[in-house]
């Protein structure tokens, strides 16, 4: 039988409901509307969906949106202290900062600008460090994802099972690497090295859960999938005018118990994910 899929909307849509009750109680026990600010600087193609998706989840929750557009050429200097302005203001309680950043701005510097109670995207390395000790209340949203899918199958129990990630951003590879630790799954980290190695195939083969974010079309064969394998894809690629993950979909459907499709695994729970930290970044504000 063909893999059952992995539907992110569903889930992402039940976990959106329980956030929008708990934003209603604040709102009724602190007399308070959460604020997110999403900080960009200069203009990016790419990135206008995501703020659009960031501004109607936010209406939709009841959550105050404000993007501040910043110029392409500011400073560094001048970015810091506008991070430092919205960390001193009482009234938001989350800060987003859009990426890419202009080549004058150290990405990974500004990162730990940004309040770590106030950084709902879990960038800051104060919030990476707490998932090394399993403590981490706000955690990176595309890795949170991968965790909610799986913990959305009934009857699967992590403890014990052998993982393989390929990729090791630190956005995704290297902070999920430590969630699934944290639940005694025996994880194995691939990146380029891997594939420029030859091995990958080898490793993707043992894998009883495979996740996949490098964002490359195609990149994982479907004949590599292990029989009953769940497969998470979270690479999105545009290729003839469609939408498609970085695993051969088709052909690994044929062989995994799970699946995510791209569009509509990972992807619509990113959002869900960022409004769930926006609360638990409130929670610790107060």
């Amino acid at each position: 039988m063909p893999a059952k899929l992995l539907d992110g909307k569903a889930l992402a849509s039940c976990i959106k409901e329980k956030i929008k009750e708990e934003i209603e109680a604040i709102k009724s026990k602190h007399n308070k509307a959460l604020k997110l600010v999403s900080v960009q600087v200069g203009e990016n193609p790419a990135s206008e969906v995501y703020l659009k998706s960031q501004r109607k989840n936010a209406e939709n929750l009841g959550v105050e949106y404000q993007l501040e557009r910043l110029d392409q050429k500011i400073s560094q200097d001048e970015l810091i202290k506008v991070i430092d302005k919205l960390n001193n203001d009482k009234s938001v309680n989350g800060i987003i900062l859009q990426m890419p950043l202009p080549p004058q701005i150290n990405a990974k510097l500004i990162s730990q600008y940004i309040s770590p109670l106030k950084d709902v995207e879990a960038v800051h390395p104060q919030n990476m460090g707490e998932i090394v000790f399993g403590s981490a209340k706000i955690l990176p949203c595309t890795a949170a994802s991968c965790m909610e899918l799986l913990n959305s199958i009934q009857d699967l129990k992590l403890y014990g099972k052998e993982a393989v990630i390929v990729g090791h951003s630190e956005i995704v590879g290297k902070p999920l690497a430590l969630l699934l630790l944290n639940q005694f799954v025996t994880t194995t980290v691939c990146h380029i090295a891997t594939g420029e190695k030859g091995t990958l195939p080898e490793f993707v083969k043992k894998a009883e859960i495979l996740i996949v974010a490098v964002g490359k079309a195609g990149l994982i064969k479907g004949e590599w999938v292990k029989e009953g394998a769940i497969v998470i894809d979270v690479g999105i690629n545009r290729v003839e005018g469609k939408i498609v993950g970085d695993v051969e979909f088709d052909k690994a459907q044929e062989r995994a118990s799970y699946i995510t499709p791209v569009p509509g695994g990972v992807g619509p729970l990113t959002v869900a994910m960022l409004m769930k930290n926006l609360v638990e970044a409130f929670k610790l504000q107060v």
